[in-house]
């Protein structure tokens, strides 16, 4: 069997790789982490770059800070300083990070009392970030600056060897973090702004320069997020809601914060057979004292070693599919740690709701249990697409660089459902609609033959008569980001935020 022919036979069976239940981005899915926004992991994304001569390259995206609203002055969103912002990847298959690139930032006054004015013979701190227009990094009507280094971390993230990413220009190791999108007065053309923070770097043990960005960014992933968390409050099936942007709760109404890396894929996959997984993780440490007494440099005292409180790779895994008691225990969890939490992939609770939402209007769920077709899409990968060269069952992103990445203007944001090989779920880019694919997935659809290389094929995972809503339309009527201006053809992909004024945007 060539290659190919076994890429292309994976269209129906990789549907499934997030283990039938998730439905949205990652946005406040544990009780703990609503606590500390600064280290919520909103999405990952894992792709081939398609941005016209990157062929080379592949994508990684971590997003956090969910729902930052465009006006909210005067401090805006810095990331955490205390924080380690993370990004692994495995390329053995064996559920560890073999890469790390790991972000930590400082920030920064312009001097010990930053932007001041003089009042009455006194001179005195001012109350917002910036003191006049802003176009350059380190802008000096800047009162604070928010800057950051980026290390490669091999094998352990904790043990193994670190080195610094450094600027292809110049050489530095520290970056420099755009400010917010305040407002035109403030940043007359944000996107030609923010640009100046894409950097060119030299990444151990890579003989070709990557990207580096860290900035705000447009949400973009496409949800109607309120209605169902309002237990599904629509009929989920296509022709019962509108296909509709008034169904699209993130996108146009928020920002986020992107930390986004483009690496040689060469640099990626190491030994291992060209599959990669992919996750992100924030981590604090242990022990944090308010201070009686607090300053600007010290609001707190921190020690104690990191412990990782976000963890994120497929889109909502935490919310709908892993239980209320368990969903801080999973953001602290490694990947080689999911085998305690597997009932919530063998068993999954959220087909049962909308069974019982909707049983009335003959939405079933499926009863093959233990689901062997989740375990073998969300757990180990497929084999036919993007199994790691090991299989160490562990919830992560999986995607096969091997596949050429497809050009944005012929994506399909369905990916693989779409017949379109680069996209969700192998790996995920910013427009694919994981929402639909997943939801008819979740509820049976792989228990019914699917096309494999143009012949309906019975992939023995389950029957027929396992799933009898199996081939019902599921939609949650929110139109893709892909066919909307939230995106670009460029690193990092995802488009200029929303800006805090004139007033807030519905659209950039």
């Amino acid at each position: 069997m060539t290659n190919s022919f076994r890429i292309t036979s994976a269209i129906g069976l990789v549907t499934l790789c997030i283990a039938g239940t998730a439905i949205a981005s990652s946005h406040r899915e544990a009780p703990g982490i609503t606590k500390m926004p600064k280290v919520d992991n909103t999405d990952t994304y894992a792709f081939r770059s398609y941005e016209t001569g990157r062929a080379g390259f592949t994508t990684l995206i971590a997003n956090f800070q969910p729902g930052e609203y465009p006006g909210a002055g005067p401090n805006y969103y810095t990331m955490d300083p205390d924080a380690i912002y993370e990004i692994h990847v495995d390329n053995a298959g064996d559920a560890k990070q073999h890469l790390t690139f790991q972000f930590k930032f400082t920030n920064t006054l312009k001097s010990d009392t930053g932007k001041t004015v003089t009042v009455g013979g006194k001179v005195l701190p001012i109350a917002l970030r910036a003191i006049g227009p802003i176009s350059q990094p380190l802008d000096a009507n800047l009162g604070e600056d928010e800057q950051y280094t980026l290390t490669l971390v091999t094998d352990s993230a904790t043990t193994g060897t670190r080195a610094a990413v450094t600027n292809a220009s110049g050489g530095g190791s520290t970056f420099v973090k755009p400010f917010d999108n305040s407002g035109n007065k403030t940043i007359a053309n944000y996107p030609a702004y923010a640009n100046q923070f894409i950097y060119n770097v030299n990444i151990p043990g890579c003989a070709t320069a990557g990207r580096v960005f860290a900035g705000q960014r447009q949400e973009a992933f496409a949800v109607n997020l309120g209605p169902i968390f309002d237990l599904v409050n629509f009929v989920p099936i296509e022709g019962s809601i509108a296909q509709s942007d008034a169904n699209q709760e993130l996108i146009g109404k928020a920002n986020v914060t992107t930390l986004a890396i483009e690496v040689p894929t060469s640099c990626l996959v190491g030994s291992g057979n060209g599959n990669i997984g992919v996750w992100s993780t924030a981590s604090l440490p242990q022990a944090k004292l308010h201070k009686p007494n607090p300053t600007y440099k010290n609001p707190t005292l921190s020690g104690g070693a990191y412990t990782q409180v976000s963890r994120l790779g497929m889109p909502l895994v935490n919310e709908l599919v892993i239980g209320l008691p368990q969903k801080d225990l999973f953001n602290a969890a490694k990947p080689t740690q999911d085998g305690a939490l597997a009932d919530y992939v063998t068993n999954p609770t959220f087909p049962a709701i909308l069974e019982v939402l909707f049983g009335g209007a003959g939405i079933k769920a499926p009863t093959n249990f233990p689901r062997k077709d989740l375990v073998a899409t969300f757990l180990t990968g497929i084999a036919t697409l993007n199994q790691l060269k090991a299989v160490t069952p562990s919830e992560m992103i999986r995607l096969n660089t091997t596949i050429t990445a497809t050009p944005a203007a012929s994506q399909s944001s369905l990916g693989v459902a779409g017949n379109d090989l680069a996209g969700f779920p192998n790996g995920r880019r910013p427009g694919d609609d994981v929402v639909d694919v997943v939801l008819r997935v979740a509820m049976g659809r792989l228990c019914y033959p699917v096309p494999i290389a143009g012949t309906p094929t019975d992939l023995a995972l389950c029957a027929p008569a396992d799933a009898p809503s199996g081939q019902v339309p599921f939609t949650d009527g929110a139109p893709s980001s892909a066919t909307g201006s939230y995106l670009t053809q460029a690193f990092p992909y995802l488009g200029a935020p929303l800006r805090g004024s004139p007033r807030p945007q519905t659209q950039p």
